[in-house]
């Protein structure tokens, strides 16, 4: 059976320098990455090919689904396994569940293109565990991206 691949992007009116900083700046993140109704702690960190993060992505409201990790988060496992600065991030995410749904790599395909009004960012998320649903999946890569314009495009 093929592996599921979801994908989003957004115009971002930042230069792809900036975006890609939004990722290299420890503590950067976890102010952008969470989608909404999350909060994030980044728990390690080391931005340079073949390093890694690892974050807590926490639920702020107790009526939710349960959490990957726990009943309140999800705690991921990010490696940095490409990195072309101001280009392209690629990573490899496992998240920390005994749940067989979510198991398994996801790679994560960053991708900034660069136009007049900044950079069309695009998302690509390959062998997505059959666990996160299709319409979630979107509804948080969506509001993902709409944070990290909302970060970068701040930032003067």
């Amino acid at each position: 059976m093929d592996k599921r691949v979801d994908r989003a992007s957004r115009l971002i009116h930042a230069p792809p320098s900036r975006i890609y900083e939004a990722f290299a700046t420890p503590g950067a993140m976890e102010k952008w990455l969470p989608p909404e109704g999350m909060t994030g702690l980044m728990l390690a960190f080391d931005f340079r090919e073949g390093g890694a993060y690892r974050m807590r992505l926490s639920y702020n409201d107790q009526d939710h689904v349960t959490g990957k990790t726990s009943d309140h988060s999800d705690e991921v496992e990010a490696g940095f396994i490409g990195l072309i600065p101001d280009q392209c991030i690629v990573q490899s995410v496992t998240f920390n569940s005994e749940s067989a749904e979510f198991a398994g790599e996801m790679r994560i395909t960053w991708v900034f293109d660069e136009v007049d009004q900044g950079a069309n960012v695009t998302v690509l998320c390959e062998d997505v565990p059959e666990g996160i649903r299709a319409e979630d999946h979107e509804a948080g890569l969506t509001s993902t991206l709409r944070n990290l314009a909302a970060f970068t495009e701040d930032i003067k």
